[in-house]
């Protein structure tokens, strides 16, 4: 009996010590997947110091849009660090020179947010695409309408009406088509009064073309009015997200 105990308990013995070594590999397992996240965050955060492709797109943008003037060279200096506040700063987000979440968002690097946001590149549910995913009519038209609905409006603002035009075609509530949601009846003042026909100018097909790729001024609205020549009460009860030139973007 003594020696079946003591077998018994060898037994037990030599399990436990196997065990212990697998329990350590799935917690290193597991510390280096943690690891390895902090570390892809840490990386995805831009600020003064940084470097690589990540930081070139960030000055592209940028320079692009008149924020900033200096070379695109993928290094983060102060001169990208200054214009990084001025976007900030005319985009109402903390203005601490930091390339985060909210500033990767109003960029429209979707790729890049989706890093910090613990998302892989692919799986925001936004649909979000980019230039490249849509015809040369389609950015015509685009174009078209932005021209026509807002060309006394600063860049940005011009970059927002495109952005209102793209969240319709992501939304169930309209049609998925960028001339779907264009033509849709009495969606677009310019349509009604044949404003839609004027050729677009450059800066027009511009702002179409950072609206395809995801830059969105206004985050997510569907909806936005000149409240100064608005005649329907019922736009006036949208909620209001932010307010660019002349335009109220709401929800």
């Amino acid at each position: 009996m003594k020696k079946i105990l003591a077998i018994g308990a060898l037994t037990l013995a030599l399990a436990a010590s196997a065990a212990i070594p697998a329990a350590y590999a799935v917690t290193r397992a597991h510390g280096a997947a943690d690891t390895a996240q902090t570390a892809a965050i840490e990386t995805a955060v831009l600020r003064q110091g940084s470097k690589g492709d990540e930081v070139k797109e960030v000055q592209r943008r940028l320079k692009q849009w008149g924020y900033y003037t200096g070379s695109v060279d993928g290094v983060f200096g102060a001169a990208t660090q200054k214009a990084v506040i001025a976007f900030q700063k005319k985009n109402g987000l903390t203005a601490d020179g930091v390339v985060g979440k909210s500033t990767y968002a109003a960029l429209g690097m979707n790729a890049s947010y989706n890093a910090l946001d613990g998302k892989s590149p692919s799986s925001s549910g936004s649909g979000s695409g980019s230039a490249s995913d849509y015809t040369s009519s389609d950015l015509y038209l685009m174009a078209k309408a932005i021209y026509a609905e807002g060309r006394g409006e600063s860049y940005t603002g011009q970059v927002a009406i495109g952005a209102v035009i793209m969240n319709r075609v992501r939304s169930s509530s309209f049609p998925n088509t960028i001339s779907g949601v264009i033509y849709q009846k009495g969606a677009f003042t310019a349509v009604a009064d044949g404003q839609i026909n004027l050729e677009p100018n450059q800066t027009a097909y511009n702002a179409a073309k950072d609206a395809m790729n995801g830059w969105d001024p206004t985050y997510g609205c569907l909806y936005y009015y000149n409240p100064a020549v608005a005649t329907s009460a019922w736009i006036f009860n949208r909620q209001t997200v932010t307010v660019i030139g002349k335009h109220v973007f709401a929800i």
